[in-house]
């Protein structure tokens, strides 16, 4: 099978890689179609989670925007290292239990705190309102 190589310009023999989705290419070769609606589904599918997820970090950093204010009107400090070690372990657990990489796991709870600390610090400084 010949393919045009985007990357070379180039016609190769059976080497996709470097190559986009092609609707001609796919036309010919039954395999190759089949797997290429089969990376549409897929996508589709990571559209509608990414879309999930986005509205999900809304909500949670609405939620931590509010724990921002208490905690500035209260007085409380932006660090509480003991919550994080108890989310830390929650998400590990988690993500053993859903088969994610931990890893992974590990990489989001590092930036929702981060973020969330920064997010309050802001709110301490009176640079957010409600």
């Amino acid at each position: 099978m010949h393919v045009k190589n985007e990357a070379h310009d180039d016609d190769i023999e059976g080497d996709w890689s470097g190559t986009v989705i092609d609707a001609a290419q796919m036309r010919r070769d039954p395999k190759v179609e089949h797997e290429v609606e089969r990376i549409e589904t897929l996508r589709g599918s990571i559209d509608n989670l990414d879309g999930a997820m986005v509205a999900i970090l809304a909500e949670r950093f609405r939620a931590t925007d509010e724990i921002g204010h208490a905690k500035a009107a209260a007085g409380f400090g932006l660090e509480d290292p003991e919550r994080e070690r108890e989310q830390a372990s929650r998400l590990r657990d988690l993500a053993e239990h859903a088969g994610l990489d931990a890893g992974i796991a590990r990489r989001y709870m590092e930036f929702v705190v981060s973020e969330a600390k920064r997010r309050h610090q802001e709110i301490a400084e009176g640079r957010v309102g409600r």
